[in-house]
């Protein structure tokens, strides 16, 4: 396979295929590679969650002694697979570092102004022609089973609160109203107006194919395995399929884009961070609304005919097993919120493991690295890939072709960890 291509984006997953969607509307010539099928990593099982309301970075003060007091429980929601990689270490260092409320108030406008876009874009694509991804505004119900999770929930949208985030307080008899009388042990929630979801794969693949019937190639099953540079351009990039003559290249491989990125001299602070989902046929008795399940770090989809539970961190390298007791784990959580909604009892349709892209302080990294003057990084997006895809998609096209971003793309930058 030998090809010239103006812009090759390197990833097939939500973030490439929205960079690739976006350059091709400002009239770039776009290829798009992808090692596995369109779809087929992080992108593929998540919670599929558009939350303005997660504008809280993962780094954030507390969160290294909760984390601590999580490593001696296997069932607990984060985890660390011991390791002695140098790298590993340093992004934890960086992570220690970024866990500071003025780092917290640094990010939460950033994360607030990319998921506002994102929302306002997904609104105009789901009502575009032939496009049905089961997107759906109906708000987010975080719920709380203890009085302290719930306090410390209250003090957190207080903080969101102060930057245009809205959401009510909710009792017991307005919870019940949302959930539809479904029996509960929250003593709480907090419901988040602004907020949507969808079924991730099905947006993910819809927009591949329409961007193909733009003129976007699509190539799968194809592997970056090197680059030729010739000074700080990149002019010729070597896959498993042949070479690729380019003019531009966009990087968004999701977790594996710190290992491509090695290939050309950049350093990339990107840690892959295991989660899973479990997926069944919706019961009869369900919440119709997205609910997180505070304390335990739990989502709980409805995605038409089916409902999706994710949750989990896990530091693990590039370890992709499935890890049984972790997934009972986040099965074992749903009854102790909703009593009349047993796992046991439902029909499984998927049990997934994915790879989320997580930088130290979590924000994605996107900008142009100082060592190459045509590649374009858009990585770096943990447990927000969905949400921050077509603003990220947009960013890097405005970036890309001199126009005017939406926002001020230098708390992405790269070398922010240097």
């Amino acid at each position: 396979m030998k090809h010239k291509i103006e812009t090759l984006v390197i990833g097939g997953g939500a973030i490439g295929i929205c960079c690739a969607h976006y350059l091709q509307e400002q009239g770039r010539e776009v290829m798009v590679v992808e090692k596995g099928d369109i779809c087929s990593g992080a992108s593929h099982g998540n919670a599929g969650l558009i939350v303005p309301s997660y504008s809280m970075p993962l780094a954030a003060p507390g969160v290294i002694s909760k984390c601590l007091g999580w490593l001696a429980d296997p069932e607990s929601p984060f985890y660390i697979k011991p390791s002695l990689r140098p790298t590993l270490f340093h992004w934890l260092w960086k992570f220690r570092g970024a866990c500071t409320m003025q780092h917290v108030h640094r990010s939460i406008p950033v994360l607030r102004d990319m998921t506002t876009e994102s929302l306002r874009l997904f609104t105009g694509l789901a009502a575009g022609e032939n496009m049905d991804f089961g997107y759906e505004k109906r708000g987010l119900l975080e719920l709380f089973r203890t009085p302290a999770g719930f306090e410390q929930g209250k003090n957190t949208f207080k903080l969101l609160q102060s930057y245009g985030i809205k959401a009510d307080v909710l009792g017991n008899a307005d919870l019940a109203q949302l959930i539809g009388g479904l029996k509960t042990y929250a003593v709480g929630a907090i419901f988040s107006h602004g907020d949507a979801f969808l079924i991730p794969d099905k947006f993910v693949k819809q927009m591949a194919e329409y961007a193909a019937g733009r003129g976007v190639r699509l190539a799968t099953q194809v592997e970056v395995i090197g680059f030729k540079k010739a000074g700080r351009r990149v002019t010729r990039v070597h896959t498993t399929r042949g070479d690729i003559s380019v003019k531009e290249v966009v990087l968004a491989g999701g977790a594996w884009s710190s290992q491509i990125a090695r290939d050309l001299n950049i350093r990339l602070m990107i840690e892959p961070a295991k989660g899973y989902s479990i997926t069944f046929r919706k019961p009869h008795h369900c919440p119709e609304i997205p609910c997180t399940l505070a304390e335990a770090y739990v989502v709980l989809t409805p995605m038409r005919d089916t409902v999706r539970f994710a949750g989990t961190l896990e530091l693990a390298g590039f370890d992709q097993s499935i890890n049984l007791q972790r997934v009972k784990a986040v099965l074992k959580t749903v009854p102790r919120y909703f009593p009349d909604l047993d796992p046991n009892t439902m029909e499984v349709e998927e049990i997934w493991q994915g790879l989320r892209p997580c930088t130290p302080d979590g924000l994605p990294s996107i900008g142009r690295p100082h060592s190459c003057d045509n590649v374009m990084v858009a990585a770096g997006h943990g447990v927000l890939g969905i949400s921050l895809a077509p603003a990220t998609g947009k960013l890097v096209s405005q970036l890309l072709t001199d126009e005017t971003p939406f926002m001020d793309p230098r708390p992405l930058r790269i070398e922010r960890f240097s």
